[in-house]
């Protein structure tokens, strides 16, 4: 593999001036010169000033034609993460769409997830549903992936590996599905450097030595296909060879089973021609030359790859009885061959967001289409990958239908998946399949180039056995929807029942306890539309019975606890009246729970202040109420003031010893502020659940301005555990300050 050059702004300059006007060549420079600004203190790990990577990756983006906003973003992309430059200031100063770009490639290593995995999962999913708010993020996210491959010694080799596995198993296959081979290329052999080096140094030291033996089988192959498509006439004719990529021949070597040795394919000889016709005639020229391979010839004008890679390869016994690969395309092709999605979203002179793709062009984006389908199907960020990496990365499989379409499947894919992919409705009606006018079992596995009819019945339905049977994760989905929804009266009824026993198992009676107040209340907390889908949620085994039972008894365990207290406080006061008259000393004892030492009398009532939210770990005080205990503040409450001005004495309470209070869980009320943006709730959401399991309400309002303010109530069992919170929210983007609540 030939190490890439490394650029400077010149260069980039040089680049972009080449296709771009004056005054937007002069925007790319005044954004080199705003991150060279910033990055001005910066090195990277290698010890080399930070800006070469930005410079890098705009170059990157410039030899892919790219427009303004995208290279400018290229330059920027890191500004947001890395300096004190906010989003705001780089719209003001570059426009909305730099901004969008830039805030979709910025990094979300700050939030921790329960496992590397997880954070893994969820990054990437981030960064592909990117691709439907605009394709240029990940365009920008491939080329900056490019040169942190191209600069990976400076790392640790665990940390090489990692990312090289990371890379070849999410952003090269992620370049093939958008066509950028030029890209996905460099990143397999990368990937191979640091996962196999011996295989990666063995196959490049062989490849040099054999260089000038390939060169001149090449140069050969050239001349004769030169003098052989010379009778057509035909104008603007390129052939040249093409050196195979080193991770190309690897994996034919371990597909194969073949030593290097055995392979005599190690270039390929590319012809590009000028129209369809043309390609079609020289592949008849050069199979008349050469004789052609059995099995070894692909049309891929006319049935198109799913990037929209177009070309047609022939493999035939050429010059010295060696194989030799021969592609023939277009020029347009070729552009696409080598660019893919980035050739359709390619800059043009005039228009500036380079966003518009022309409608004939959306088959090539059918990529992004698929993505936000798995989205929808998938249960968490984790499925979601798998979905991605099984059913858009995967090998493909293309069948046709009877009337002539082609449907792309997964390897592996049977007739109810190519039914769901059509339709739900097809796949739910579904009763056989013809594969090639032959009838075959559900269970076939389809082929490329099958034609494949799918047998519908009105009357038909999902047998749930078809959930062994689809490969696809889309299909089992629709598949598992179509019986929740079927079953949903019988789960209403299994459910209702559920409760019912589960209430009785309690001590209540049902029917005091499953009235329409209690049923609603549940309903509200349970976060779903109405009682029927609470009991149907119940019955399919989406919500927990015991859980819903404690929301329905809520009220009546509240006002059985009262009464209980109440008497509790009863008999206390009774008790400190007596102690009173006979002139003791009141004890240092610990209330009930154990989770607070006071001043007073056993099994007295303790009540934590609801303005303040005290927890382990914080400064307490307290003061004792007619009828209610002892109520415990923060010292630092705002509402003390006021009791001390009313001449009442604070008491000393402590908090217990710390296994007392490991059992026991406290509410505390936090006030976020921050700059609002999309998605902004859901991330103070999701980083809250990777912390604790309880988050028990949360309210977000618009402020004056663009500001938001969101208040939350997690359960915790310490200041530190809060305090860990505190700082996870801290990390999320746009946040400027948390801190706890006063009510």
């Amino acid at each position: 593999m030939v190490e890439a050059k490394v650029l400077t702004a010149a260069d980039v300059h040089q680049s972009v001036a080449s296709y771009m006007s004056p005054q937007h060549v002069a925007e790319i420079d005044r954004a080199y010169d705003f991150a060279k600004a910033l990055h001005q203190d910066q090195r990277r790990q290698s010890g080399e000033p930070y800006i070469m990577h930005p410079i890098q990756v705009a170059g990157i983006l410039a030899d892919l034609k790219m427009d303004p906003d995208t290279v400018i973003a290229g330059y920027l992309h890191d500004v947001i993460e890395d300096t004190d430059a906010t989003l705001p200031d780089l719209e003001a100063r570059f426009g909305h769409n730099v901004a969008i770009i830039v805030d979709g490639v910025s990094k979300l290593s700050k939030i921790k997830y329960k496992s590397s995995r997880e954070q893994l999962a969820e990054n990437h999913r981030k960064l592909l549903l990117a691709m439907s708010k605009d394709i240029r993020v990940i365009i920008v996210k491939l080329a900056d992936r490019l040169h942190n491959m191209r600069t990976l010694e400076a790392l640790r080799p665990e940390k090489q590996r990692r990312i090289a596995a990371e890379t070849q198993e999410i952003y090269a296959p992620l370049a093939d599905r958008l066509g950028i081979m030029t890209i996905k290329w460099e990143l397999e052999d990368l990937s191979l450097r640091y996962l196999d080096s011996d295989s990666y140094h063995d196959i490049a030291k062989k490849m040099k030595l054999r260089r000038k033996e390939r060169l001149a089988i090449v140069q050969t192959a050239v001349e004769e296909i030169k003098a052989a498509i010379s009778d057509l006439g035909l104008s603007h004719v390129n052939v040249y060879g093409r050196p195979k990529h080193i991770y190309s021949i690897y994996r034919k070597m371990v597909d194969k089973h073949k030593a290097f040795e055995d392979i005599y394919d190690l270039s390929a000889v590319r012809v590009i021609v000028d129209t369809v016709p043309d390609t079609y005639a020289v592949l008849g020229m050069i199979h008349a030359r050469w004789t052609p391979m059995p099995g070894r010839f692909k049309d891929y004008i006319a049935l198109p790859k799913a990037n929209g890679y177009q070309s047609l390869h022939t493999t035939v016994v050429g010059p010295g009885g060696r194989p030799m690969e021969v592609q023939i395309r277009t020029h347009q092709m070729h552009e696409v061959a080598e660019f893919g999605v980035a050739a359709h979203w390619a800059y043009k002179e005039g228009r500036v967001d380079g966003a518009d793709v022309k409608s004939d062009d959306q088959q090539k984006l059918t990529v992004i289409q698929g993505i936000l389908e798995l989205k929808d199907e998938a249960k968490d960020a984790d499925d979601f990958m798998e979905s991605v990496k099984g059913d858009l990365f995967s090998d493909r499989t293309f069948a046709f239908t009877p009337k002539g379409d082609v449907i792309e499947l997964p390897q592996g894919s049977g007739p109810l998946d190519m039914a769901y992919g059509i339709h739900t409705t097809v796949g739910n009606h579904t009763t056989g399949a013809k594969v090639n006018d032959r009838m075959v079992p559900l269970d076939y596995e389809i082929k490329t180039g099958d034609i494949v009819e799918i047998i519908t019945s009105p009357n038909a339905k999902p047998n749930r056995d078809w959930l062994q049977l689809v490969a696809t994760r889309r299909a089992r989905n629709k598949i598992r929807r179509y019986f929740r929804q079927q079953d949903k009266s019988e789960n209403i009824q299994a459910g209702r029942h559920m409760v019912m026993i589960a209430v009785q198992a309690a001590g209540y009676d049902p029917d005091e306890i499953m009235t329409v107040d209690n049923e609603q209340h549940a309903v509200e907390k349970s976060h779903v539309q109405s009682v029927d889908d609470m009991y149907a949620s119940i019955g399919f085994g989406d919500l927990n019975v015991h859980g819903v039972v404690n929301k329905m008894t809520e009220a009546k365990r509240q006002a059985e606890e009262e009464a209980r207290q109440a008497e509790q406080q009863r008999a206390i006061l009774e008790e400190h009246a007596t102690l009173e008259k006979g002139g003791k000393k009141l004890p240092t004892k610990r209330n009930a729970k154990g989770s607070v030492v006071v001043e007073g009398a056993d099994n007295l009532l303790i009540r934590l202040g609801h303005c303040c939210t005290p927890v382990p770990g914080d400064a307490i005080t307290g003061y004792v109420t007619k009828g209610r205990g002892v109520s415990v503040h923060r010292v630092n409450c705002p509402n003390l003031k006021a009791i001390e001005r009313e001449g009442q004495p604070l008491i000393d309470v402590n908090w217990g010893q710390a296994a007392e209070l490991k059992q026991a869980e406290y509410e505390a009320d936090l006030l976020v502020l921050a700059n609002n943006r999309g998605k902004l709730l859901n991330d103070v959401i999701r980083t809250v659940n990777n912390t604790t399991k309880s988050l028990n309400s949360v309210n977000g309002r618009l402020d004056h301005g663009n500001s938001v303010k969101i208040t939350l109530t997690v359960g915790v069992h310490n200041l530190e555990q809060l305090q860990h919170i505190i700082d996870s929210i801290r990390n999320i983007q746009d946040v400027y300050e948390v801190k706890r609540a006063f009510k």
